[in-house]
């Protein structure tokens, strides 16, 4: 697995080598601009939806009169280390139903991103179909709904190890790898629906090749620490990397 999340890493540089050589920045940076619009607002309101959320939480189970009469400067720093834990799950879990959306409204120019890469390696054109595009569409939106599911499922999981004291610190780590695996699941598959492989076979092979996944999404979430450049470039870097990072497993 660490060497497919190595070769996810690389594929990024690839790409932008990839994007310079071929002058595709119009579909880079277009996207990109509403992505990174749509991304401040959300985090913005995100944030403030978490910190309510908690505190309502500490307000309605007492707890913070509770570590306030234990007089305990340990029990504090618990009490706020699991605050700041509980917020960043609670960050990634919003994040991740953003992604989704985007995911689903984006889906036509991931598609074509991930078509016109691969068609520039093997130098051929794919002609235009109008029906494989909604079939696209209609595949996309179905599998982004699965993995929003699924990975629902697993972050309200993680949300609730994260209480236990000492125990919960690794559950950040826990909920970013999750985060990681199915965005970068959903830029794989692109290449996956192109070769003809069922959802179910896709999921199958994307399973056995958990860190090109991985690597693909941890890159993309590292993009974002950079702020606006890396909001913009970091969707359709995401897909024309893990195009590439698949090219040479598509005989396996």
């Amino acid at each position: 697995m660490l060497k497919e999340i190595i070769i996810a890493i690389q594929s990024y540089f690839k790409a932008h080598q990839f994007i310079r050589r071929h002058k595709l920045w119009k579909w880079i940076i277009i996207p990109g601009l509403i992505y990174a619009i749509l991304f401040f607002v959300s985090i913005y309101f995100f944030g403030k939806s978490a910190n309510y959320l908690i505190s309502v939480v500490n307000i309605k189970l007492g707890l913070k009169a509770w570590v306030e009469g234990m007089n305990s400067s340990l029990v504090r720093f618990l009490f706020a280390v699991g605050g700041v834990i509980l917020w960043i799950i609670l960050m990634m879990m919003y994040f991740s139903w953003f992604k989704y959306i985007w995911l689903i409204v984006g889906s036509p120019v991931f598609g074509y991103l991930s078509e016109k890469t691969e068609s520039i390696i093997e130098g051929k054109e794919y002609p235009f179909s109008f029906i494989q595009l909604m079939k696209d569409i209609t595949r996309g939106v179905k599998l982004a709904l699965r993995n929003a599911l699924w990975q629902t499922v697993y972050t309200i999981s993680i949300l609730l190890l994260s209480l236990i004291p000492v125990a919960g610190w690794v559950t950040p780590m826990i909920s970013l790898f999750v985060e990681c695996y199915y965005y970068g699941f959903s830029m794989l598959d692109y290449s996956c629906e192109r070769q003809k492989l069922s959802p179910s076979q896709s999921i199958e092979f994307i399973s056995k090749r958990k860190g090109l996944a991985i690597g693909n999404g941890l890159v993309f979430y590292l993009m974002h620490t950079v702020v606006i450049i890396g909001w913009i470039l970091a969707p359709a870097y995401a897909v024309i990397a893990a195009t590439l990072s698949l090219y040479d497993q598509k005989d396996k």
